[in-house]
């Protein structure tokens, strides 16, 4: 009898280690699962990013500077694309002429510009977006759906497309932080004369931030075009984990060979 006594206090005693146990991984997988799912955007990110620069033509990347070997390579593996250049430009003349009418709810952004598919381009992306000073990198996909700001900045439709121009103004969303990837987290850490680069199909583009400002998500005037100005606009919601009460945003324009140094 005491011997069963002894038997069940060892069972309950080792049933109550394997539950601390269960209970401490459970935990620590629970504790680790945003930096896991973050590391693993992060990596797909870059594999998105690697392989939209693979398509723009030898010599145009950033680094390229047009003084690499590789600009005696065969162009026909990296085309230019100059039909969809050529829609996109007229994409921005059209919406500039039209005072932007289509943007009147969420719907309308949500739309992606254009079927990259019919151009070959298959990931959706149409940019490559840079802040140094926050050490940012993110693919930009037309259009603001579900998916793509899952996995990147997006592009919001009816919005100028990130190609440039006098009367433009391309505006990029972002997450403020996304199962772990911080995305635009620290974008409140950015501030006036800072540089944002968008590389797309063509060309670096390089942008000055101008100024910052929080508005209500709805207030669709503070990111129209503004006239004579060639601009990209920052968008996310603020302030960090409030549901997006309201929306953090960052004005940047283009600089030019004859811009003063900020």
């Amino acid at each position: 009898c005491f011997g069963e006594v002894l038997y069940k206090e060892r069972v309950y005693l080792q049933c109550r280690s394997h539950l601390f146990l269960v209970i401490f991984i459970g935990g620590l997988c629970y504790a680790l699962y945003p930096v896991i799912t973050g590391v693993a955007h992060q990596i797909e990110s870059r594999r998105i990013i690697e392989g939209f620069l693979h398509t723009i033509p030898v010599g145009l990347l950033p680094e390229d500077n047009g003084d690499s070997d590789e600009q005696d390579a065969p162009k026909q593996d990296h085309p230019a694309y100059p039909e969809l250049l050529a829609a996109m430009q007229t994409y921005n003349e059209q919406i500039s002429a039209e005072g932007q009418a289509g943007l009147c709810d969420a719907w309308a952004y949500t739309q992606p510009s254009f079927d990259l598919t019919e151009y070959g381009i298959t990931e959706g992306v149409i940019g490559v977006l840079n802040i140094p000073k926050i050490n940012l990198e993110m693919p930009i996909f037309l259009g603001a759906t579900y998916d793509h700001m899952a996995s990147g900045a997006a592009h919001l439709s009816q919005t100028s497309l990130p190609i440039g121009g006098v009367n433009t103004n391309c505006v990029i969303a972002g997450h403020r932080g996304w199962s772990g990837a911080p995305y635009f987290l620290n974008m409140d850490k950015v501030e006036v004369g800072d540089t944002v680069t968008v590389t797309n199909l063509w060309e670096t583009l390089v942008y000055r931030v101008e100024s910052t400002k929080i508005i209500a998500p709805y207030d669709l005037d503070k990111i129209m075009i503004q006239e004579g100005r060639d601009m990209i606009t920052l968008f996310t919601c603020h302030p960090y984990a409030s549901g997006g009460r309201y929306r953090f945003v960052v004005y940047c324009e283009r600089v030019t060979e004859n811009a003063p140094a900020a």
